[in-house]
């Protein structure tokens, strides 16, 4: 099964989109997370569970497009069910019907305004209780997604954020697949 998350950037350069779908169908995960994404961005592929748009939700006017959107799984695998985040905006957690059985996919972007606010605090938080919680159940699980951290380096580096995912991942058997990545805050794990 091949897995791919990609930060979108929020498609500041629009004369990019051809060039990012095509790249998508080229790369041809059999699950693909976007982060900061645009519904424009619209690879061939069967499904796409989504955050919901969160225009108006960051106190200034105007600051998202009408067709932003913060995550985004695409796939050809069928939705078994929704799982509740602790932020619906910020992370989706999907249930798919996979030829391995079910896989919840938690897409998420940890620290939507990087990794200095205190907001990167709180969603560090909180998804890793959405981790610990998922795991408990007892279920399969792939997390991706935009951390806002990297592992390997000092590239992108907060040591409360590295501390905190590294000591979830090894608490709940999660294995980062992207940890000797360098440059690297896009991470995906099992």
């Amino acid at each position: 099964m091949k897995i791919a998350t990609w930060n979108v950037e929020r498609l500041h350069n629009k004369a990019l989109l051809g060039k990012i779908i095509e790249e998508c169908n080229r790369i041809n995960a059999d699950i693909l997370i976007l982060t900061e994404t645009d519904s424009r961005v619209m690879p061939d592929k069967t499904y796409a569970y989504e955050t919901p748009a969160p225009v108006g939700m960051c106190g200034i006017r105007d600051y998202y497009r009408s067709t932003e959107n913060r995550v985004t799984i695409i796939t050809d695998y069928k939705l078994t069910k929704y799982y509740l985040t602790y932020d619906k905006y910020t992370s989706i957690c999907a249930g798919l019907e996979t030829p391995y059985g079910e896989l919840l996919v938690y897409g998420t972007i940890m620290g939507i305004w990087g990794n200095r606010r205190g907001s990167f605090k709180e969603d560090v938080a909180a998804q890793t209780a959405d981790f610990k919680a998922i795991c408990e159940s007892g279920r399969h699980i792939c997390i991706c997604g935009d951390y806002n951290l990297s592992f390997s380096d000092n590239y992108y580096y907060t040591k409360y954020g590295r501390e905190t995912v590294l000591s979830s991942f090894a608490d709940n058997s999660i294995r980062l697949l992207t940890a000797d990545k360098s440059e690297c805050i896009d991470h995906i794990e099992v």
